[in-house]
C-alpha cells in the first residue's frame, strides 16, 4: 500500500501514537490526558490547544476549522488570570478539561475523556473499532467521525481500520476530495492511495491536468511521483509531443 505521502507527516504520526495502549481504570475513561494553551503570535496566526497524552500531542488552532472547540475558546479567551473549566463535545466522547490561566490562551491544566459506547458501537459494526481507548480521544481531536467512515465508503475507499478514518480525518481527506480526484488518469480504490495524494497536495486540477496531456489509468504511486517530481500537466505535454505523442 502506498505510504511514502505520510514519511514526513510528523503531525499526523503524533495523533496516531495517541493510540498506544492505555490502563485506565475505567474502560471508558482516559485520565492522563493535558491541555496547554498558546497565543497567537511568530509563525501561528492563531491561538491554539495543544491536547497532550503521554509521549503524543496533537494541536488544534482556534481558526473555526473545529467548531466543536467553540466551548474550549471561549473559556481560554478571557482575559482574567485564574481557573478555567471546558468541555469538547464530539461523536466519539466528551473531553472535560480544568486548569489555570494566566492570560488570553496562555495557560495549562489536565483533562478526562470519556468515550461514548454508543460511537464504539457503529464503528464496530464498520469493522473499525479501536484496538485502544486512546484511539478514540485522536478520532475527537481530528474529527473522526461515522459520517466520514460511510461516505469515504461510499467513494469506494472504504477505511479498513481505526487508523485509517484517524489519518483520512487528520489531513482532510473527505468524500468530496476524493470525488474531485476521480478521473480516467487515475486509478483510485485504496483509502492509502487518497491519504498518500492528499499529503503531497495532488488535488482534482492536477489529476485533470495529467488527463490533458493523455494520461489514462495511472496508479496512485505513479501519480504521487509525478507530483513529487514537480512534474505538471503542461510539463507532461510537453514530454509526450517530444515523445511523438505517446501516452501511458
Amino acid at each position: 500500500m502506498l505510504k511514502q505521502g505520510l514519511a514526513g507527516s510528523a503531525a499526523l504520526l503524533s495523533i496516531l501514537a495517541c493510540s498506544a495502549p492505555t490502563a485506565a481504570a475505567d474502560p471508558l475513561v482516559l485520565t492522563d490526558v493535558r491541555w496547554i494553551a498558546e497565543p497567537a503570535g511568530g509563525k501561528k496566526s492563531a491561538p491554539r490547544i495543544r491536547i497532550q497524552h503521554r509521549k503524543s500531542s496533537s494541536d488544534q488552532s482556534f481558526d473555526g476549522s473545529r467548531p466543536y472547540f467553540a466551548g474550549a475558546e471561549a473559556a481560554l479567551g478571557r482575559r482574567a488570570p485564574g481557573a478555567v473549566s471546558f468541555t469538547v463535545t464530539h461523536d466519539a466522547g466528551t473531553l472535560a478539561c480544568s486548569g489555570t490561566l494566566t492570560g488570553a490562551f496562555d495557560g495549562k491544566g489536565v483533562c478526562r475523556f470519556t468515550s461514548d459506547p454508543g460511537f464504539e458501537r457503529e464503528l464496530s459494526e464498520r469493522g473499525l473499532a479501536p484496538d485502544q481507548r486512546s484511539s478514540l480521544l485522536a478520532m475527537l481531536l481530528v474529527d473522526a467521525s461515522i459520517e466520514l467512515a460511510d461516505g469515504l465508503a461510499r467513494e469506494g475507499v472504504r477505511p479498513r481500520d481505526a487508523n485509517d478514518l484517524i489519518a483520512a480525518a487528520a489531513l482532510d481527506v473527505r468524500p468530496e476530495y476524493v470525488r474531485d480526484l476521480k478521473s480516467e488518469a487515475l486509478v483510485l480504490t485504496d483509502v492509502d492511495d487518497a491519504i498518500a495524494c492528499k499529503a503531497l497536495g495532488v488535488d482534482g486540477a492536477y489529476v485533470r491536468g495529467l488527463a490533458a496531456a493523455g494520461y489514462r489509468k495511472l496508479s496512485a504511486d505513479e501519480v504521487v511521483g509525478m507530483k513529487a517530481m514537480g512534474v505538471t500537466g503542461e510539463y507532461a505535454r510537453a514530454m509526450n509531443r517530444a515523445a511523438g505523442g505517446k501516452t501511458k
